[in-house]
């Protein structure tokens, strides 16, 4: 990470440095002397359903422009298809304006390079070394044009549509798919009506302030309630850039990010079209961890952050990666995690097995794990402690090869995230908690 680029771009409250017009007109100006480098002058913008997001690309906007770099606006539109619009408009950069799940006050700005994949740290850093320069313009004449792309959504879709497989059609299935009033609201209900769904929406009326509320993958809620209300086959949640996605089953029970990754690799053996293994997470629960060595597939865990899988994945040259909380990344399809593209694979599935959503997941059995998050006074680094690492040591022991344990500092806040995960449930809070009490008596 650096001074100004997190694990996911940058991001923050909309009104507060860095999520400010003027902040914001100079990264576009950064970006731009940066990308312009390379002869190629044109950048995509694409951005969530947030108010701020008007604000957000008028600035983006004018700093390209002053740095002489041409914008072309896809409007609203999830994170995956701004890389794949990115890629096939042989474009310079994408630029999304979003902050993914979170509410509305908050968003942020990401990139994608000409390939479809996040920007590299060199790039960044160049970014980065503009950004604390002087702002400069181009002369009038070399100043960058705006244009809007206005198939951008149509576009999307097809391609969207393509990675089912055409021999199949979901024709008698019924759906309700929640948008989060988000940036698929336009996009995922048609993609499923068009492949012969019954599709059910909500969540697909954005107001600029309700993105994420109540809705989507975060909030699985109104969507449980709603596929028992319909008697729908399944239902699919989609968070409010379109990145991440959540299934709730005809019983309105959750399947998350680490079943629908199990799902599609058991799918995929079946097809015998899998190769390589599986990258998960730190927190990946270790009930899919269990359920890819009975079937031989080998497993490791990144970081938490798609960034970081992405990273592994490369690294092995897997191609199937994700997160519990709904990233499913399959790079056969795509070059960046995709919420519609991994509902496609795991509906095809559905379909050609003739298997209720529930049945995809036969063979994996999550295990019980409980977070506890605990405040520690700054200054103090209760991981070197003594009887903190004693505590965990006990408890590994005690668990052996039927659970584990991980404990990690918060990124933003003075918290240590303690995470036991067993067999056993009560066994599990009992250890968790024993080891939260000695984290919070470090003085």
């Amino acid at each position: 990470m650096g001074k100004y680029f997190g694990t996911d771009g940058i991001r923050g409250h909309v009104g507060e440095r860095p999520i400010t017009p003027d902040f914001v007109l100079k990264l576009g100006w950064a970006a731009g002397k940066a990308l312009a480098a390379s002869g190629n002058t044109r950048v995509l913008i694409g951005k969530d359903t947030r108010i701020s997001g008007y604000m957000l690309e008028s600035a983006l906007e004018a700093g390209f422009s002053s740095a002489g770099v041409n914008v072309e606006f896809l409007g609203p539109m999830p994170t995956p298809a701004v890389a794949y619009l990115t890629r096939t408009f042989r474009a310079a950069a994408g630029v999304v304006i979003s902050a993914s799940h979170n509410p509305y006050y908050d968003n942020g700005i990401k990139f994608f390079s000409e390939s479809g994949h996040k920007l590299s740290d060199n790039v960044e850093q160049q970014i980065e070394t503009y950004l604390d320069q002087e702002l400069d313009c181009v002369a009038s004449e070399q100043l960058g044009r705006a244009f809007r792309i206005h198939d951008a959504a149509g576009r999307y879709i097809e391609f969207c549509k393509s990675v089912f497989p055409s021999e199949l059609s979901l024709t008698g299935l019924k759906m309700v798919v929640d948008c989060a009033h988000g940036a698929t609201y336009h996009i995922a209900p048609n993609v499923f009506r068009e492949l012969g769904a019954q599709v059910v929406e909500i969540g697909c009326e954005p107001d600029g302030l309700n993105i994420n509320a109540g809705y989507g993958a975060t909030d699985l809620t109104n969507l449980q309630a709603m596929v028992k209300k319909e008697s729908a086959d399944i239902g699919i949640a989609l968070d409010g850039d379109g990145d991440r996605l959540m299934i709730v089953d005809a019983a309105g029970g959750v399947i998350d990010g680490d079943e629908i990754v199990y799902a599609l690799v058991r799918q995929a053996i079946k097809d015998g079209t899998f190769e390589g293994g599986v990258v998960g997470t730190v927190m990946s629960n270790m009930g899919m961890e269990l359920a890819l060595e009975k079937l031989k597939v080998p497993f490791v865990r990144a970081k938490v952050g798609d960034r970081y899988v992405m990273e592994a994945l490369r690294e092995k040259r897997w191609y199937v990666g994700g997160e519990g909380s709904g990233h499913v990344i399959n790079l056969k399809h795509h070059s960046t995690g995709d919420g519609i593209l991994a509902a496609i694979q795991f509906l095809s599935g559905m379909v050609r097995e003739g298997r209720k959503a529930r049945d995809m997941v036969q063979g994996m059995r999550k295990l019980p794990q409980v977070l506890i998050n605990v405040k520690y006074k700054p200054g103090t680094d209760p991981l070197r402690e003594h009887n903190v690492t004693s505590a965990v040591s006990e408890v590994e022991r005690a668990l052996g090869r039927d659970g584990r344990v991980l404990l990690r500092k918060s990124g933003t806040e003075p918290l240590i995230r303690v995470m036991v995960e067993g067999k056993d449930a009560a066994g599990v809070r009992a250890f968790a908690k024993q080891i939260a009490n000695e984290v919070s008596a470090v003085e």
